[in-house]
């Protein structure tokens, strides 16, 4: 776990820990980014996040994720079903794991955005957090809750961190995504088709502001058990 610390200042971006991944969105993930990872069931969002969270980590990043699907035993068995182990980082304290429970019937949505983004505000050592997923919370709030949280999400990261959210596709109405589309600085869009008997996923770089380099447009992937995000000729993916 060899610190990238002392050239931090020299540093504009975060690697995801994937050669390709980082090519096709222009260098990796820039600092000061609100990044929206959207799709459907199935399509490998939390496991791009989980790459992203890794990639972070190994860059000498402190790092907070937000699981509303996992405890922190069954995350950790995740990340090493992917070959992805964070058993070190968590024990030396640099992965904060936080299972989200959510009472969707007793709380109220707003009082859940301001609670949780009071807890990230308070994340003062972690550089990159992530939350996997917003889906529930967005299901049960309206369009100025979810601005409201993504514009105080946008004030934690104009200190020089990383946001990353994961959402289903449909979680928001066509009015409050185009706006939140407008706040996020990186928005991912996945997708799952079938190939013959595979499934191919694909992601598409929509948007990453302040890139170093120019983006790519498509990414195709597979996710395989101990190798985790595996990339795919795009041919393949578009099959």
């Amino acid at each position: 776990m060899t610190s990238q610390s002392t050239v931090r200042g020299e540093l504009r971006s975060i690697s995801t820990g994937s050669v390709e991944i980082d090519r096709k969105m222009g260098g990796g993930i820039p600092y000061q980014t609100v990044m929206l990872i959207e799709g459907p069931a199935a399509s490998g969002k939390s496991t791009l996040a989980q790459q992203l969270l890794y990639g972070a980590l190994t860059s000498g990043e402190q790092v907070a994720i937000y699981t509303t699907e996992q405890t922190v035993q069954s995350f950790i068995r995740q990340m090493d079903s992917l070959g992805l182990s964070v058993t070190d980082y968590f024990l030396l304290g640099y992965l904060q794991i936080f299972p989200v429970s959510l009472s969707s019937d007793e709380t109220d949505p707003q009082v859940l955005f301001q609670e949780l983004s009071n807890h990230i505000e308070r994340q003062v050592n972690c550089r990159v957090i992530v939350v996997d997923a917003l889906t529930t919370f967005v299901s049960q709030a309206g369009g100025d809750q979810i601005l409201d949280f993504f514009g105080r999400c946008k004030a934690v990261c104009d200190s020089g961190k990383v946001v990353i959210c994961t959402v289903h596709d449909h979680a928001f109405d066509e009015d409050s995504l185009t706006r939140v589309r407008s706040v996020c600085d990186a928005y991912l869009r996945l997708q799952v088709r079938t190939s013959g008997s595979q499934l191919l996923k694909t992601i598409e770089v929509a948007k990453i502001r302040g890139a170093d380099m120019a983006t790519g447009n498509i990414i195709g992937f597979q996710v395989e058990p101990g190798l985790g995000i595996k990339i795919v000729p795009i041919s393949r993916a578009r099959a």
